[in-house]
């Protein structure tokens, strides 16, 4: 099918579910905006193409389309609208990111594990702009695949979903909830059984083989899916000259730098140390930053889940009251143990976020994602919003944040037709923040109304309604 037809098809479908739209009572009672046609004026614009921001705009939306945006002067607001004066606030395309799960950290003594958020991440990652997201990997796919169809069918509030199959890896170190490969001749059984259950890409994991990955990219690309990898066993350059279309955190899974490293081999400590012994401005990440951006190769910057302790906040973004009071015990103690202990990650995490910006500028594609796991400090939502504050702290202009979280997303998912900036004829999905983000990035966590659609969801009422429950539910 021709694409500009199938995009066409595609617009005119979100227009029509738009219209006719039927929320249940659960998603009704966080709804704070729903018309036919509503303007937002005298608003500041942040549009998610890297323009620089506009004052004093208008921004008219109707059955879930744009209709019109522009000076404030020049845009004829229908007489039916709803008006919302947006004097003193901003406006960003609905956040688009790519490294999300449905599940949070649950250690248990010496095992590492995993519990899934069914009920309260979806709600978090849209109170917190998430207007559409991928899962970086599945350890309930189904319940996934459920909770997206329901939240399309407005049964359950939260944020348009791109499931990930389940992690495709090989017994290495023990978590229970994956499960492993026992062969090779497994990958294209799980890439095939998933593809038609519904999901739209894959995730390899630590310990796979070259040829797994090989038979994996192949199966994918034969439906038109994508592969994504955290990666150890093998290297950035070997999976980007395999075909991989995307990588996970940064530069800080990648193995390449590990003088040891032995072929299809997973050894974390020695990657690790090859990362942190790294030289900033060496041949070696120039080189291999060249050759993803050669081979086209996507890097998701995941920049939460790597956050130093030492003045830093013990949640990134605020989210500590979110947790369940007994997570909020674990969280604070290791929290405090390891206070004044992480110089050597904190000069790692600026140092990835040096490279990522080095990749950036030399015209590589940057998304970016959350990942909720790691030490637990990372939450679903307000991670969200601390993204866009990190990139800003890293030396990227607002612009290039916000686009980096919006359109940059949008066009790897290849919906850039449809979200990822604010344009005539493009869904409504946008963020109502109160202040200017130009003047404090901080402002990023004073969201008052999420559109999906063009329906309104008010954002508080979505935080403080699973306060206290995350790792729960």
């Amino acid at each position: 099918m021709n694409r500009f037809l199938f995009v066409l098809i595609i617009c005119v479908t979100m227009t029509l579910q738009v219209q006719t739209q039927d929320f249940s009572k659960q998603v009704q009672r966080f709804i704070s905006v729903q018309n036919e046609v509503t303007a937002i004026t005298n608003v500041t614009v942040i549009d998610g193409t890297g323009s620089a921001a506009k004052s004093n705009q208008t921004i008219v939306f109707k059955n879930g389309i744009i209709e019109n945006i522009g000076n404030a002067a020049d845009v004829k607001i229908p007489e039916m609208a709803d008006i919302i004066d947006g004097k003193g606030k901003t406006i960003i395309p609905g956040l688009v990111m790519l490294h999300e799960h449905m599940f949070y950290t649950k250690p248990f003594e010496n095992w590492f594990s995993v519990g899934q958020m069914t009920f309260t991440f979806p709600r978090l990652y849209l109170a917190g702009g998430v207007t559409t997201m991928r899962t970086a990997g599945s350890i309930q796919p189904q319940t996934d695949l459920n909770v997206k169809k329901w939240i399309d069918e407005g049964k359950m509030t939260g944020p348009k979903m791109n499931i990930t199959g389940p992690f495709i890896e090989r017994e290495g170190p023990r978590v229970p909830e994956l499960g492993f490969l026992g062969n090779t001749d497994e990958v294209s059984k799980i890439v095939n059984y998933w593809a038609d259950k519904g999901v739209t890409s894959f995730k390899v994991y630590n310990n796979i083989t070259k040829e797994d990955l090989e038979i994996c990219v192949r199966e994918a690309h034969k439906r038109g899916l994508m592969v994504t990898g955290h990666l150890c066993s093998i290297t950035y350059e070997e999976a980007s000259n395999i075909g991989i279309d995307n990588l996970e955190h940064g530069f800080m899974a990648a193995s390449d730098f590990d003088q040891e490293k032995m072929e299809n081999v997973c050894d974390p400590f020695g990657a690790r140390k090859g990362l942190y012994a790294a030289a900033k401005d060496g041949k070696k990440i120039n080189d291999l930053i060249d050759l993803l951006i050669k081979n086209k190769t996507v890097v998701t910057s995941t920049p939460n889940v790597f956050e130093p302790y030492t003045k830093h906040e013990i949640v990134p973004g605020g989210g500590f009251d979110a947790l369940a009071p007994q997570i909020q015990k674990r969280i604070l103690t290791n929290y405090n143990n390891r206070i004044g202990k992480d110089s050597a990650s904190a000069a790692m995490y600026h140092k990835n976020l040096e490279w990522e910006k080095r990749f950036h500028e030399k015209g590589g594609l940057l998304v970016a994602g959350t990942d909720p796991t790691g030490a637990g400090r990372t939450v679903a939502g307000y991670a969200n919003q601390r993204t866009v504050e990190i990139f800003v702290e890293a030396g990227f202009s607002v612009e290039e944040a916000v686009k980096i979280c919006t359109y940059n997303g949008a066009l790897f998912l290849e919906q850039e037709k449809t979200i990822g900036t604010l344009e005539k004829g493009k869904i409504a999905d946008l963020i109502l923040i109160d202040g200017d983000l130009k003047k404090d990035i901080k402002n990023m966590r004073k969201i008052e109304v999420i559109f999906k659609d063009g329906i309104g969801f008010d954002s508080q009422k979505l935080f403080e309604s699973v306060k206290g429950q995350v790792g729960l539910n």
